[in-house]
């Protein structure tokens, strides 16, 4: 089984947030399993365990997005991956990137978080970076404005009609991961 979580901060102010991006990913994909996330009090999330793809060919995960701020992502994900019986090396975290332009999708095993607290505080809280991220290109903050200010603001209306298809493309690439495995959906992203 796997546990994939979207991060991003609760709240009705940061729903449509760049830092939003993953618990967007996560919302589509529970659309997709035709389910709704429900509150789990022990671990500090809202929570679907999931059929993904088709009864002949599908997974059975759990979709999740944290009830804490994105820095503190750590402890929640911790505890859903042991509520559930989830090993850190199936993981996979759908988050926003700086480093990626608005409009790139990119999927990678471990490595560094490059100043993402919410990556930051998971890779503590496991104690390995072993796990999936699929990396939700945001950019970079125009001129010399706060990276913190930017990740926090709304995408704007000129980003909205792509920002819809990124989120079903991000939703195909983790059933992908899911059903085909990191080599193949990594292939078929970064080809598309």
């Amino acid at each position: 089984m796997h546990a994939v979580v979207g991060l991003g901060n609760p709240g009705a102010e940061y729903e449509n947030t760049r830092h939003n991006a993953g618990r967007m990913v996560i919302a589509e994909l529970a659309r997709r399993a035709g389910g709704t996330l429900k509150a789990q009090k022990a671990t500090r999330t809202h929570a679907l365990s999931a059929w993904i793809g088709t009864p002949e060919r599908g997974q059975k995960a759990v979709l999740a997005t944290c009830n804490t701020y994105m820095n503190v992502s750590g402890g929640p994900v911790k505890a859903l991956l042991s509520y559930f019986g989830v090993a850190p090396e199936t993981l996979v975290v759908i988050h926003d990137e700086l480093d990626l332009p608005f409009g790139t999708l990119k999927l990678k095993r471990g490595g560094g978080e490059g100043g993402h607290n919410g990556l930051k505080s998971i890779s503590q809280s496991l104690a390995t970076k072993d796990y999936i991220r699929l990396r939700f290109g945001i950019g970079r903050p125009p001129g010399r404005q706060d990276p913190a200010d930017y990740v926090l603001r709304p995408f704007p209306k000129s980003d909205r009609a792509e920002l819809d298809l990124l989120i079903s493309r991000a939703a195909d690439a983790v059933e992908d991961v899911l059903l085909d495995g990191l080599e193949r959906a990594t292939l078929r992203l970064h080809s598309a």
